[in-house]
Order: structure tokens, then sequence, then C-alpha cells
């Protein structure tokens, strides 16, 4: 008699990740650059060659083994233009970061910190302001700019330098950010970036008062429609202090139009001008036409008119820039801070044929109403930070505020 032992075969799928397809890449990088060129509003302004990235990613292709390194590929052709508002809408653990927490400044050709997100750092014990950039991660640190993967851009203009710069202090989101300071007392330190603690903040807001003068911070939340109501509620709380801080150093990722006219239209009790758009009009086989209009805030709800002061930073961004140039545009706030985080123009979404996801472009310009292009917006009072156990930007404004007569507008 013979014996049959059944046997049961599992099977086991194994999934594995599909190589990319060159073709679809190529077809991509000439979309993107077609996008571009018809799109971007600063594609002139930036000065860089098309020709050069479609010749230059095109032979980087072959090279491309996952996807991965497919994301890394648009992500360091967008970084071509120096523009940190033209991202993709994605990214990896190679990546780089969109900003970090200090901010470096081209000085006698050497690389200075000049700003400190203070502001938003728990803790920070060491005053690094004025402290010189040796090294990056053990290397150079001019050299790691000029290692920085982009193709055509002239690395040795101070404008593209210094972007790149903070590119490389932002750091891959995989990689430790060790600098090499040498201070303002000619002793030199390492400095690990990423021990500095970013505060994560509870609500759209917080406020409080100090010598009857309201200070409302915004909490990165200009992208939230419920901040407009938030904002109503705590200012509505504030009609009795002899005048207002709104706090804008923590709006690194920007938000929207709505948002913005929301809190300036508390401020108002006419129709006023808040900023000014420009855009190209084109039209198949005729001539560019520049269309040119102002924005205006109206007014909502009761009005405070008591003398208001907008604080500004270099982590201020996008719609914190628009808010901040729309309160002095509207004749409404002393704007007191250093330079913003330049992100240039009003911002429109755009997609790939063959990847899953999309790239931001500028496609139309905003200015100040008094013409100035709002990425080169400067606050007429300035404040150079020089230490970082006090918060110098809001003491120049308390003082600022104190001097003045409690008048209404």
């Amino acid at each position: 008699m013979k014996t049959y032992i059944a046997l049961t075969l599992f099977t086991f799928t194994i999934t594995q990740a599909q190589p990319p397809n060159k073709p679809q890449i190529q077809a991509d990088l000439n979309g993107i650059l077609t996008d571009i060129e018809d799109n971007y509003a600063y594609q002139k302004d930036k000065n860089i060659d098309l020709n050069c990235i479609k010749q230059k990613y095109s032979q980087k292709i072959d090279a491309i083994n996952s996807e991965e390194q497919t994301v890394l590929f648009f992500e360091i052709l967008l970084d071509e233009f120096y523009d940190s508002h033209v991202i993709l809408n994605t990214n990896r653990n190679s990546s780089y970061r969109l900003y970090a927490p200090i901010y470096a400044r081209l000085q006698d050709n050497k690389f200075i910190i000049s700003s400190v997100w203070q502001s938003q750092l728990e803790t920070i014990n060491q005053n690094i302001i004025g402290a010189e950039i040796v090294k990056f991660n053990g290397v150079d640190f001019e050299k790691t700019i000029n290692d920085f993967p982009t193709e055509c851009q002239d690395k040795n203009r101070a404008e593209i330098k210094q972007w790149l710069a903070n590119k490389v202090l932002a750091g891959r989101y995989n990689q430790a950010r060790i600098l090499s300071l040498k201070l303002r007392n000619k002793k030199t330190i390492e400095f690990d970036l990423d021990k500095l603690k970013i505060k994560h903040d509870e609500g759209l807001l917080t406020a409080k008062i100090v010598s009857n003068i309201g200070i409302i911070r915004i909490n990165n939340s200009l992208g939230q429609n419920d901040l407009v109501r938030a904002f109503d509620k705590t200012l509505d709380g504030l009609f009795d202090t002899k005048a207002l801080i709104i706090d804008l150093r923590n709006t690194v990722d920007g938000g929207d139009s709505y948002v913005a006219r929301g809190i300036m239209s508390r401020f108002v009790s006419e129709d006023k001008p808040y900023q000014k758009h420009w855009y190209v009009d084109t039209a198949a086989h005729n001539p560019d036409v520049v269309r040119t209009w102002v924005e205006y805030v109206s007014p909502r709800a009761k009005t405070y008119n008591k003398p208001v002061v907008v604080l500004v930073g270099r982590w201020t961004g996008s719609m914190g820039e628009g808010l901040a140039i729309g309160f002095e545009g509207i004749g409404r706030a002393q704007i007191v801070g250093t330079e913003m985080e330049r992100l240039a123009g009003e911002m429109n979404g755009f997609g790939f044929k063959h990847q899953k996801y999309g790239f931001r472009l500028s496609t139309a310009k905003l200015f100040h109403v008094n013409g100035t292009p709002r990425e080169k917006y400067v606050p007429k009072h300035y404040v150079q930070q020089t230490q970082l156990n006090k918060d110098e930007y809001l003491g120049y404004s308390l003082q600022l505020l104190n001097k003045q007569p409690s008048k209404t507008h």
C-alpha cells in the first residue's frame, strides 16, 4: 500500500519597485521646461539658460535608478532658479529642507550668520550672531556651495551664492548639519544645527498684553481659514489697549489672501489698496500683453484704530510677506524687522504627465502699492539682531509704540 502525502504550496508575491521609465522622465523634463518658459513670471529675470538645463539634465537621466532619484532630479532642476517659492509638491529622505533656523549673509566674501529664528527656538545657549561659517560637515563652506548639484547657475554671482549658502544650511533630511563657526571673539566652535529645538505652538495664535499694548502672535496659520474667526475674537478682547503688535515672524509656510484680507479688514474704515499684481496675458500667434491690477481690502466688523506695529523676519513667508506690505500699503502699521523670506510672486500648481506629484510656479509678480517688488521689500524700522538672550525686535517695537501718542486713525 502506498502512502501519499499531500503538500500544500504557499505562493508568496514579492512586489519590487519598478525601475524608472526613462523615456517618461525625458517627456516630463520637456514638459516642466515648457511650463517654466510659458508660465514662470520670473524666468527672464533669473537669466537661467533653459537650453543648458535641457542639455545637462537630459544627460543625467541614464543614471537615474530609483523613484527617489527621480524626485531629486526634478527638485534640483527647480533649484536652478534660486527661488525658494518654486518647489516640488513632494520630498524624500535625501531632499533638501526648504529653510534652516539660521540665515547667512555674504559679507566681504565671508558667510556671516545674520539672523537666528530666535522667536521660534526653545533655547539657544550660544550667541552665534555675527559668526563666520567656516565649514559644513567638515567640508570648507565655500566648497559646499560650489559642489551644490545645480548645473546652469553662475555660482559666482552674489545673489545666487547667498541663496545656495542658505540651501546648504537647510541641509538634506537624512544628513547631519554640523557647522564650524568662528565667533565674533575669534573663538572657533562646532555647532550642531539639528540640536536646536523648534517650538511647536498650540493654537492658531497666541496673545498677551504688555504695558497696555496688545501682542498677537500668528502661529504659522495663515493658510487656515479659521484664523480669521480666531483673530476676530482675540482682537475684540484687545480693543481697550493703547496699541497693537502683530507678530508674523512664524509664518514660514505662508497662507492665502482670504486670511490676510480678513485680518487687515479689521483695521480700515474704507476700501484701501494693499498690493499690486503684474501678469503677462498671452494669446496664440499674438503679442504678449502685460496686465496689472491693484487689490483692495474692505472694512469688516468693528475697526481697531489705534497704532499698530507688524513684526517680520527671515521666517515671514509668502502671504506673511503680503500681509506685512499690505498693512503698510493701507497706512495702518509700521513694519519692524529685517528682510523677509523673499518668496516671490503669486503661486499656481502644475502637474507632470507621468509623475504622481506636481510642482509650483510663480505665475504673477506681486508689488507693494508703492511699486516695490514684494521680495525686495525691506522694513523702514530695520532691527539687526546682535544677541539672543532678549527679543530685540519686540523691545524696539514696544519702545516705538510707547513714544507715539495713542491717537486714533
